[in-house]
């Protein structure tokens, strides 16, 4: 009897093995034929076409001339009609175009003040109504409005394939790292005031005022002390692969700019009590930045209290926006040019790179841990610009104008990121962005901003 369960249950056990193993293949089959299936999808879209382009020395006399023409033409290529979900048609302009053909804010913020001094009013007014359409009530901006998955977009550039640009735009509020960025918001504010008075349009001021008050006001949820810096999650402002957190140099500059540009709007668009209310901000955090970021013996501001090396974006943003006093402006660009910041390519992200623990580990693994460190900027290089003019350094800042339009010139484009070599990345994992028009919009705005002081820029 013992002997018959025993032939019974073996034979259970192997009929439900038989059925697992059956389900099993059924499942993995399916998975198999949809993954097959989508990559036919992509494999269909347009192939991407090089954006690079080719100017001779005899169409365009200068140099720098013909670096501001193809930085223009990046810009503007990234334009393109998209639809919002609730029907809505807006003219925007995307971080770029092989990997991110979106638009974001941090990069949309910078790359308006080149649009604004472009001319291009319609396409920065409607992509601020964009962020404003997903705009919370608690006045969080989206980081990205965006239609293709992060994973999505990868295998499309892997591919070299087109995205897609038909499902409308939705709103993404976190980072890929599940944090949430505070940068954006800010430079939401500041691009939004500066399309206002450049473009005097007195009726997006008056009709956005609140939306653009409380997106100011959500920032001070992330103000944890008595100082009212801002503190932040890990991977969440610019250089989102570095694990700096807590009180960062970039991301407290950044925020009192916001609080200057809201104190002077309100004047005309807020109350009296916003007028004071966002003055008396400012005035704190620059004192409070002073305090926590300064460090004379060095001659610059810190990044961080446990890493003290010179970031070039909370630095050159410091002088070009008038935070850093006259003294303080020059030991920081004395400092960068001893450090060699602009060599090879202007400018390289800080001095002292970050420590490996603090890098992301798919940076690392991709070999490309140098990404927000020992890599190159152009966005930085046209803040240096543009730091070196508002100093009276107009040689120096000729010099790197001229090194900015040496690799636009010789890449036909403006890319994202360059390596240490001072060639843009290129590899099996990842390509650099190619255009960024977060980059090439600085570099337009700095052009500008150099040509007031010397002709021929």
């Amino acid at each position: 009897m013992r002997m018959v369960q025993d032939k019974v249950t073996r034979r259970t056990v192997r009929l439900h093995i038989v059925i697992l193993g059956s389900v099993i293949s059924i499942v993995l089959g399916a998975l198999v034929l949809k993954s097959v299936q989508h990559l036919r999808r992509i494999l269909r879209r347009p192939r991407l076409a090089s954006r690079a382009i080719s100017t001779e020395v005899g169409e365009l006399d200068m140099l720098e001339a013909r670096a501001v023409s193809i930085a223009t033409e990046n810009l503007r290529g990234a334009i393109e009609s998209r639809r919002l979900l609730n029907g809505e048609e807006k003219l925007v302009v995307n971080a770029g175009w092989r990997n991110f053909r979106e638009p974001w804010a941090r990069d949309f913020g910078f790359a308006s003040f080149g649009l604004l001094a472009l001319g291009e009013f319609r396409v920065a007014r409607e992509t601020l109504e964009a962020f404003l359409t997903y705009q919370r009530s608690t006045g969080q901006f989206p980081i990205k409005v965006h239609s293709t998955g992060g994973f999505e977009r990868y295998l499309h550039s892997l591919l070299k394939r087109e995205q897609p640009v038909d499902v409308p735009l939705k709103p993404k509020y976190i980072t890929g790292h599940r944090t949430i960025s505070v940068d954006g918001n800010a430079l939401l504010v500041i691009a939004g005031l500066n399309y206002v008075r450049l473009a005097e349009d007195h009726n997006f001021a008056r009709t956005h005022w609140e939306a653009l008050r409380r997106a100011t006001l959500w920032l001070e949820g992330f103000a944890l002390d008595k100082d009212g810096l801002l503190h932040q999650a890990a991977y969440a402002d610019w250089a989102d692969s570095i694990a700096r957190q807590g009180r960062v140099l970039y991301t407290n500059v950044v925020y009192w700019k916001a609080l200057r540009e809201m104190a002077e709007a309100a004047a005309v668009y807020g109350t009296f009590e916003d007028r004071l209310y966002f003055d008396e901000r400012c005035r704190h955090i620059e004192e409070s930045i002073n305090e926590h970021f300064w460090r004379p013996d060095l001659g610059y501001f810190v990044t961080h209290r446990a890493l003290e090396n010179l970031s070039s974006a909370g630095n050159l943003l410091a002088i070009a926006w008038d935070l850093a006093r006259p003294e303080q402006s020059n030991t920081i660009l004395d400092a960068m040019r001893a450090y060699g910041m602009v060599d090879p390519v202007p400018t390289r992200v800080v001095h002292r790179a970050y420590p490996a623990k603090l890098i992301a580990l798919e940076n690392r693994l991709a070999g490309i841990s140098y990404y927000h460190s020992d890599a190159a900027w152009l966005w930085l290089g046209a803040w240096h610009v543009i730091a070196l003019v508002h100093t009276g350094r107009i040689a120096q800042a000729r010099e790197v104008i001229r090194r900015i339009a040496e690799v636009i010139v010789r890449d036909g484009e403006v890319h994202e990121v360059y390596a240490p070599n001072g060639r843009y990345i290129s590899g099996l994992w990842y390509t650099s962005e190619a255009p960024l028009t977060w980059s090439a919009g600085m570099v337009v705005y700095a052009c500008q901003i150099l040509r007031r002081h010397l002709p021929g820029c």
